[in-house]
């Protein structure tokens, strides 16, 4: 029977992902296949929803050049859906899964759902101004970006079917050396509270008055693209946005930021946004969940102050 297929070559992301595979089986009534480069990771996947999980196994440590290996696998399989997940990594095998197969590629779906009997996919469209719907057809490809769905329940009375498969190298490009990123602060992708700062901060010293705020409620700290790249107080990383970071923290706190559009992509998934800004009319509110309307350098004290109590 054609059911779903998921892959990552992170195995956080495959947790994630058969979160949604599982609820799309559930209501086609199909089985659900997962693809794991670690045999250790079997059970784990299959207590998360799989009935069966293919082990592919290889002496390559550049999962790009097992592309070919994994469309077979799926060959194999004749799924009716293959959910990618929406890494940088996931994305180049996607692409090339999709071109061996002739089939349809959706990437960064918001969403998957079973629509009047099919499956239909959402995305944003020109930096977020509009949401896309797409019906897909048999055997489409669909990336679905990291933290997008919380990771699935564990059931230890699941049983499935571990295969393991052997995966045949692509060489033709080797890789020489690798050079991590450093970065100077931490992840923002991974915070649970973020204080994110605008233009509305008058200048750097005054940077010591969010760092403040931040501690009191254990918060990292982000900024708008112009406040990393056009005056340079914190380093690019630090950027939220549509070029920039993309976050989804508990709590977003946003001071002296406008919210236009290409910031709100960045920010939209966070569980709850606070706004701070003077102008009553500024975009952000439409987007916030509460907003405060003032001036930073009178409410931000008074919340440091309050906190501290």
């Amino acid at each position: 029977m054609k059911g779903i297929f998921v892959y990552s070559e992170d195995i956080v992301v495959t947790k994630q992902l058969l979160n949604i595979g599982r609820s799309l089986a559930d209501v086609l009534q199909v089985t659900v296949t997962a693809l794991a480069l670690n045999e250790t990771d079997t059970a784990g996947l299959i207590a998360r929803g799989a009935e069966k999980v293919i082990a592919l196994s290889g002496s390559n440590p550049w999962v790009e050049s097992y592309a070919e290996s994994i469309a077979e696998c799926i060959a194999k399989e004749n799924p009716l859906l293959v959910i990618v997940g929406g890494t940088m990594r996931g994305k180049d095998v996607a692409a090339r899964i999709a071109a061996w197969h002739s089939r349809g590629l959706v990437n960064s779906a918001m969403s998957i759902e079973v629509v009047a009997g099919e499956l239909e996919t959402k995305r944003m469209l020109y930096g977020g101004l509009a949401v896309c719907t797409e019906e897909l057809s048999e055997g489409c490809i669909v990336t679905i970006d990291p933290r997008t769905y919380e990771e699935a329940t564990t059931d230890s009375l699941r049983n499935g079917e571990v295969v393991s498969c052997t995966a045949k190298s692509n060489d033709a490009v080797l890789v020489g050396g690798v050079c991590p990123i450093v970065r100077e602060r931490a992840d923002l992708a991974n915070a649970e509270k973020i204080i994110c700062v605008g233009r509305g901060l008058s200048s750097q010293s005054d940077m010591k008055l969010v760092e403040d705020l931040a501690e009191k409620i254990g918060a990292e700290i982000g900024c708008s693209r112009s406040i990393a790249e056009d005056y340079h107080w914190l380093p690019t990383e630090s950027y939220i946005g549509l070029s920039g970071q993309k976050v989804k923290p508990q709590l977003y706190l946003s001071i002296g930021i406008s919210g236009q559009v290409q910031h709100i992509v960045g920010a939209r998934d966070a569980r709850v946004i606070v706004a701070i800004d003077k102008n009553e009319k500024a975009p952000i509110f439409s987007a916030a969940d509460y907003g405060i309307v003032g001036d930073l350098y009178e409410i931000v004290p008074k919340l440091i102050e309050k906190l501290g109590k």
